[in-house]
């Protein structure tokens, strides 16, 4: 039975929707999932996890459960058809608290989320309901979902769903996205590849090669639990039917393993590459996030992360509209802070994907000259190892309070680092696992709340923000702790490092750990009614200040 009304009606139970759900369950929100399929999709989906993402799933309790289906610091590399290695992705560092980038089953990690919302009593997952139509009524929505059985066939009346928002992430076909009538701009590739996916691993190395072979270009994945994924072009013209066939799956196998070796196929599929984003993710109380809002090719492996950042950036702003403690406009920042960055991740996965297979004669000579020879370069070897060339979210517009003109070489409107803590009673974690899923204001060394005044504090009750000192490891935690707030002890001297160059001692924090605000003890009421207005609260009009509650460690 589906529920006459709900806070926020998702559509769609694909990676960036489930994700959703799990932000929204933690906070308490009451969320509808439908989808439209009898059960999760299980064909051959993304391959790679970044550290964003894992800290997205730590946030809601469930990254233990996922990277029980990835191969943690996998290293990607392009090797030409003499077997020289070009380029090697093969980053070591952890700033976020994970490895840069992992191998996943996206099949896996999808069945993980879903089983995470049964956590929420006010969270439900509906299959077999498709969505029909939406009518926006100003202040909410009323969405028409159909039962349909296996086949997708309607089996009943529609019913009607009552919400303050609908989500679509309903993927690049996305109806959700086609019923408000945003277009999808960009291009499809005219190429197409073949996936196959191979139980009982032949091969066993636990890495990626990109083989940039002129006359056979292909690429070889390890998969967790002894899955080996090939990935080969379809010729243009080719029937995708008879590419997808017994016999040219084996032919093509044939040609990357030895003659005796009789792989076990588990699955196949042709797909296309896209580059399309929507022109804004939000028209009224309508949003899409994920495929249904922009679409990249797949030779980063960040078609998947990208939309489980959409997730991470949309979950909070929703439950702060909902509860009524932000205007509505605080959804219009999603836009503001996620559509530039998926472009740039569009345009990164178009470019990796002209280096492995270029589109003339000429740019493949040249690639193949001017690799061998920039990979013997130090420096650009190094920028490449580390993933430096990674887009990384920068917002210089939004629910951010830059100290001047924005700049991206500063701390605001960035990921803040995840270094590890050590609690009073000597617990050493990593720093979300102390936070919780919240706002926090982080002070270095002494305690910064006796500057708060009362429309601070009412703010601060109002997010459910936890103050927060961090001290150097030798110092006391126990001397001068804030107001109802927690000490923590900087266990590897990373706070030290970033609060070196920091432009204040107090850093204010968003629930997807992007830097909303970096100031001294005595600017922080400016720069928290700056902020209040940014995030569209009417701090006259929240309930009067109280003491701050003592948040116990998530």
């Amino acid at each position: 039975m589906l529920p006459d009304r709900c806070d926020v009606l998702i559509v769609g139970a694909g990676p960036t929707g489930l994700t959703l759900a799990n932000h929204l369950g933690t906070l308490g929100v009451r969320t509808l999932v439908a989808e439209r399929l009898p059960a999760l999709i299980d064909y051959p989906r993304g391959v790679g996890v970044d550290d964003e993402a894992l800290r997205s799933f730590q946030a809601v309790d469930l990254v233990d459960a996922v990277r029980r289906h990835t191969v943690p610091n996998q290293v990607m590399r392009f090797v030409d058809r003499r077997g020289r290695t070009l380029a090697s992705i093969e980053p070591t560092a952890e700033p976020f608290g994970w490895p840069r980038r992992s191998g996943f089953i996206q099949p896996l990690v999808d069945r993980e989320l879903a089983l995470g919302l049964y956590r929420f009593p006010h969270v439900q997952l509906a299959l077999r309901h498709a969505f029909e139509s939406v009518e926006d009524t100003g202040d909410g929505v009323r969405v028409a979902l159909r039962p349909v059985d296996d086949a997708g066939e309607a089996t009943g009346a529609a019913v009607t769903v009552s919400a303050t928002w609908l989500v679509g992430c309903d993927g690049g076909r996305s109806p959700v996205r086609n019923a408000i009538g945003l277009p999808f701009e960009g291009r499809s590739e005219s190429t197409r590849w073949l996936v196959i996916d191979l139980a009982d691993d032949p091969i066993g190395t636990p890495n990626v090669s990109f083989r940039l072979d002129d006359d056979f270009p292909y690429v070889e994945l390890a998969l967790p639990h002894g899955i080996r994924r090939f990935e080969f072009m379809v010729p243009e013209g080719a029937d995708e039917a008879e590419f997808e066939s017994d016999a040219r799956v084996h032919a093509l196998l044939a040609r990357v393993l030895p003659a005796d070796v009789r792989p076990r196929i588990i699955r196949r599929r042709v797909y296309m590459h896209h580059a399309r984003i929507a022109p804004t993710f939000r028209a009224g109380r309508v949003l899409v996030a994920g495929d249904a809002a922009h679409l990249m090719p797949v030779w980063q492996g960040q078609g998947f992360n990208t939309g489980i950042r959409d997730a991470t950036n949309l979950g909070w702003k929703l439950a702060l509209s909902t509860r009524g403690v932000a205007g509505d406009g605080l959804l219009d920042t999603y836009t503001q802070e996620r559509h530039a960055h998926a472009c740039a991740m569009i345009e990164l996965s178009v470019l990796v994907g002209r280096i492995f297979v270029p589109s003339n004669p000429l740019a493949r000579l040249a690639r193949n000259l001017l690799g061998p020879l920039l990979s013997r370069i130090g420096p650009v070897r190094r920028h490449i190892a580390e993933m430096r060339f990674k887009p990384m979210p920068f917002f210089a517009d939004g629910a951010v309070v830059h100290p001047g003109t924005p700049d991206a070489a500063g701390a605001v409107g960035k990921v803040f680092v995840q270094p590890r803590v050590t609690d009073a009673a000597g617990q050493i974690r990593r720093l979300d696992d102390a936070l919780g899923l919240r706002f926090a204001l982080i002070g270095w060394s002494a305690r910064f709340d006796a500057w708060l005044g009362d429309d601070s504090r009412r703010l601060l009750a109002a997010l459910d923000a936890l103050t927060v000192v961090v001290r150097p490891t030798c110092q006391s935690l126990d001397r001068e702790p804030p107001e109802g707030g927690l000490v923590l002890a900087d266990t590897d001297g990373a706070f030290k490092r970033w609060f070196d160059s920091a432009p204040g001692s107090v850093v204010v924090l968003r629930p997807d750990r992007i830097v909303a605000a970096v100031c001294t003890p005595w600017q922080l009421d400016a720069t928290l009614r700056e902020l209040a207005r940014r995030l569209r609260i009417d701090v006259a009009a929240l309930a009067a200040p109280r003491t701050l509650p003592l948040q116990e460690a998530a």
